[in-house]
């Protein structure tokens, strides 16, 4: 793995909606501003309330996120791509097919397929959460904010 932090980096999920602006937001308050960081999916749905109240709790508001596609992308000078969902990841190898950067595909549970209580669900939420938290420390650890 290349050991210089990228200076840009896209998380991609298959709606923008839960795992991705988690993503997202979980490297920006982690790190700060050491690189940039966006985030977009296949399809652009709506903002998930269950990952706004699953990010509240460590006081983060995604509140004003705006999900968005691959095409909808303002800037597309990525150094790294990391894709959490697999039609996420085909996406993302097509789009860089011409592209000198690294695509990472990190697995990750889709939330909206647990069943159950709200407490349940919003559990289900909060183990992505902390999943792609510590995913992202460990996979940036030693850069600093």
């Amino acid at each position: 793995m290349d050991e210089r932090l990228p200076q840009a980096i896209l998380f991609a999920c298959t709606m923008n909606a839960i795992r991705s602006p988690m993503a997202e937001n979980l490297f920006k308050l982690r790190f700060g501003k050491v690189a940039y960081v966006d985030s977009c999916g296949l399809r652009a749905g709506q903002l998930d309330p269950m990952a706004v109240f699953a990010m509240d709790d460590l006081g983060v508001d995604i509140s004003k996120h705006k999900p968005k596609t691959f095409d909808q992308l303002q800037d597309d000078n990525f150094d790294l791509i990391i894709t959490l969902s697999p039609e996420a990841h085909h996406r993302a190898l097509e789009f860089t097919r011409h592209l000198a950067l690294n695509v990472e595909y990190w697995p990750t549970f889709d939330p909206t397929l647990a069943e159950g209580s709200r407490d349940f669900r919003l559990e289900a939420y909060e183990q992505v959460r902390d999943q792609l938290d510590r995913k992202i420390r460990e996979r940036f650890r030693g850069y600093r904010v």
